[in-house]
């Protein structure tokens, strides 16, 4: 969860324009340096946000606000040098609210209400992801994340995952409806639709990771590559990835996703069912990127060379962690008479109560 500042409806507290058009030039000195703002599209607010943090220069105190048509102007301590922006501007305003408990004090919320409101959320580009469960006053609620988060101008709500396909079920809570976005993680751009396929903001860390693992020119099998969760950061790193998945309209994603990241070169992009594509393929790593993975080890272990790398991963009730999916990958090799040499184990994040998502990262010779 990202704690941004709010928008809100009018501009008048944003006044004179100090520099053009810039990519860190215009700087101010001495006086003029005040309550400063930088403006940037709304669309990549949340990376300029990010990216300020960053720098050092992002003022966490006062509020992101509207700016002109489609911008929004970001309070920062002093000009960015490394952050492109459009312009820089004086901006002097209220203090921000920071919390959701915050404004839900101020729309009149009781604290016996503020105390069933949800303690966690996801910001994934322009849209809030959000559980609701017995918070009173829905739609309040969703009005309320939109301010507290200014990147974002639409919130749905989670009611779970189902079907062959693994589709979320979600609902507009507020703002605009707008379920269609594009996403930035660790400089790897998803576009995706929320409302019709998945994604985990649980899985972040895991995304980054494999991005460090893989080496240039690597041979990569992403056995349930959805929009490219891990085919996009792996490529971008080098890998030369295959990447299967039989969803159609997250097929379409991981096409767009590939060229929006310029990677096109590097994936090789199947929709297909992964046991139809194994056949021929001689991988350094395979990513087993689903919960009930280990029903296609078989597969996996036919593509993966000697002495590759399987990443798989499994929802393992708390009792068998982890001895249970290594069990299972141990067992599955023996029956190809190849070895397991585990090289790590980790939980990614709960699944559910008493359940873990966890992952074996293991050599197969």
């Amino acid at each position: 969860m990202s704690d941004d500042s709010p928008i809100p409806d009018d501009e008048e507290e944003v006044s004179e324009v100090l520099s053009g058009e810039s990519e860190g030039a215009g700087v101010l000195t001495g006086e003029s340096e005040g309550e400063l703002a930088v403006v940037v599209e709304k669309p990549r607010a949340q990376q300029a946000i990010d990216a300020l943090t960053d720098e050092g220069v992002y003022d966490a105190d006062r509020r992101v606000r509207a700016y002109g048509d489609g911008g929004v102007s970001i309070p920062v301590t002093a000009v960015p040098e490394t952050v492109d922006f459009h312009e820089v501007v004086r901006q002097v305003g209220d203090p921000r609210l920071r919390t959701l408990a915050d404004h839900l004090r101020e729309r009149g919320w009781t604290g016996a209400e503020v105390d069933r409101a949800p303690s966690s959320w996801a910001v994934v580009g322009s849209v809030i992801l959000v559980e609701i469960g017995d918070a009173p006053r829905p739609e309040e609620l969703g009005e309320a994340l939109l301010d507290l988060h200014g990147e974002a101008d639409t919130v749905l709500e989670r009611h779970g995952i189902a079907g062959e396909h693994r589709e979320p079920d979600v609902s507009v809570l507020a703002g605009e409806g707008d379920t269609e976005t594009i996403h930035t993680e660790h400089g790897t751009r998803y576009a995706l639709d929320l409302a019709k396929v998945m994604f985990s903001p649980g899985n972040k860390e895991e995304r980054a990771g494999m991005a460090e693992v893989v080496s240039d020119g690597e041979t990569v099998l992403d056995m349930f590559a959805g929009i490219g969760y891990f085919t996009l950061p792996m490529a971008r790193a080098g890998g030369d990835v295959v990447a299967v998945e039989r969803n159609p309209t997250a097929f379409q994603y991981l096409l767009e996703n590939a060229r929006l990241n310029d990677v096109t070169d590097r994936v090789q992009p199947y929709r297909a069912d992964c046991r139809d594509v194994v056949d021929g393929v001689s991988a350094d790593r395979v990513v087993m990127g689903y919960y009930d993975a280990y029903e296609y080890l078989d597969s996996a272990l036919d593509a993966l060379k000697s002495g590759g790398t399987v990443h798989l991963h499994e929802a393992t009730p708390e009792d068998l962690v982890f001895d249970r999916p290594i069990d299972r990958l141990e067992a599955a090799a023996s029956d190809r008479g190849r070895s397991v040499e585990v090289l790590d184990t980790r939980r990614v994040k709960s699944y559910s109560e008493g359940v873990e998502h966890v992952v074996v990262d293991a050599r197969i010779r």
